[in-house]
């Protein structure tokens, strides 16, 4: 697969490198009357050629009969997340089932097998449980109660004079 996608990477790169292109020479161009000719620059450097690409043989990554089996578990009692998998593989005949808690406390069951004859075929069905699977929420506390401010005499005067009313001179 690697191989593969190295040789796709270099077709792409020359096919952008031919389809970019280089401007052409300044010495390309013409002058406008009564002005010099410059020199023109360095030559651009050669496209590389890229190696016809190599057909790797497909029968050794090929397997007739391929096989294989897993299965897991999960059971998380903080979040009450409860769900199981397991599935085997002869050759071309897959057979297997999960199941898993929905949020009404029930257990869905599906039993699946897949053939080239029957094609894919599943069965659902649902248990009940006998404890509910969702793990209760915590009852948060009343929020803190602040104290009571207490009341507080009205500002002394600046300079003497009493805060409201007439100021007496004299």
């Amino acid at each position: 697969m690697a191989f593969k996608f190295a040789v796709f990477a270099a077709i792409v790169a020359v096919a952008n490198a031919v389809a970019i292109g280089y401007p052409a020479p300044l010495g390309a161009y013409h002058a406008p009357l009564g002005v010099a000719k410059v020199a023109a620059p360095l030559a651009y450097p050669a496209i590389a050629k890229v190696a016809a690409p190599v057909v790797a043989k497909v029968a050794d990554d090929y397997d007739p009969n391929p096989q294989y089996s897993y299965s897991y578990h999960i059971a998380d009692a903080l979040t009450g997340d409860n769900k199981e998998q397991q599935e085997s593989r002869s050759g071309d005949s897959v057979q297997g089932s999960y199941s898993l808690v929905e949020p009404d406390g029930t257990r869905r069951v599906v039993e699946y097998t897949a053939d080239p004859v029957n094609g894919f075929n599943a069965v659902v069905h649902r248990e009940p449980l006998a404890v509910k699977a969702v793990a209760p929420v915590a009852k948060i506390a009343a929020p803190y109660a602040y104290p009571a401010v207490a009341k507080v005499a009205a500002p002394i005067a600046p300079y003497g004079y009493p805060a409201y009313g007439k100021a007496i001179l004299g």
